[in-house]
């Protein structure tokens, strides 16, 4: 559209342009290129059962379209192995996520973050991270606030100012997930509960915090599913826009 403006494209010729763009059809996949125009971000690849033969396709087709990649729960020597091809490619390990920046990050100039990532415990950062990464690939700027579980409240009592100058929190916690709630009841912003699957015997492999976030009486909760770190950063860039 932009070179359709500055006439260097026709109106024809944008049109034949666009009319292919909405999604690529691969052996193994159908790639959506215009989930970006859709949705603010770009389609993730989930990498858990793809063979490396389709990993390789659908990289390659994400990279070519230029917009961000994503590739979510990928083990770090099948990212070794695809690197070798990819060089542009990235690793989280944190996260767990590889990832190819095209498209340059937002950079706000305000000293307030836009949105937060908390967690109750360290064992809840690979989640944790897989979200802040996320949105920070989305464009969004974050902030991390982690180990402020309840079992030391004054670790998140500290952090309350910080809380209140966000437009989201993240609230990602194990055990029985109690955080959400305990968040939610202190500040009026809007709050993402992610469950994990951190936890003794009883919590079910995140079964227990689940359903502790699904029932909270505090207002202002939504929850995703299960260690769903990329879910809870979608819809946390979704409401902050």
């Amino acid at each position: 559209m932009k070179q359709v403006e500055g006439r260097r494209l026709s109106s024809r010729g944008a049109f034949e342009k666009l009319k292919n763009l909405p999604y690529e059809t691969l052996s193994c996949a159908r790639i959506d290129h215009h989930r970006s125009f859709r949705k603010g971000f770009p389609e993730a690849v989930y990498a858990p059962g793809k063979t490396l033969k389709q990993l390789e396709k659908i990289i390659a087709s994400i990279r070519a379209s230029g917009h961000n990649l994503i590739v979510t729960r990928l083990e770090k020597k099948i990212f070794s192995t695809l690197r070798k091809k990819f060089p542009s490619l990235r690793y989280s390990d944190d996260a767990r996520i590889a990832y190819i920046q095209q498209t340059p990050r937002i950079h706000t100039n305000g000293k307030t973050a836009t949105i937060a990532v908390l967690t109750a415990g360290t064992s809840d950062l690979p989640v944790a991270e897989e979200a802040a990464l996320t949105l920070e690939l989305i464009g969004k700027h974050v902030i991390r606030l982690y180990d402020c579980g309840v079992a030391g409240l004054h670790r998140l009592l500290d952090q309350l100012p910080r809380l209140k100058e966000v437009r989201a929190i993240v609230c990602v916690a194990g055990m029985e997930g109690a955080l959400a709630s305990v968040v939610a009841g202190l500040v009026d912003k809007p709050v993402i509960a992610v469950p994990t699957s951190v936890g003794y015997g009883a919590s079910f492999k995140g079964i227990a915090p689940l359903l502790t976030m699904l029932n909270s009486c505090a207002q202002g909760i939504a929850v995703v599913n299960i260690d769903n770190g990329f879910g809870a950063a979608c819809f946390a860039a979704s409401i902050s826009s």
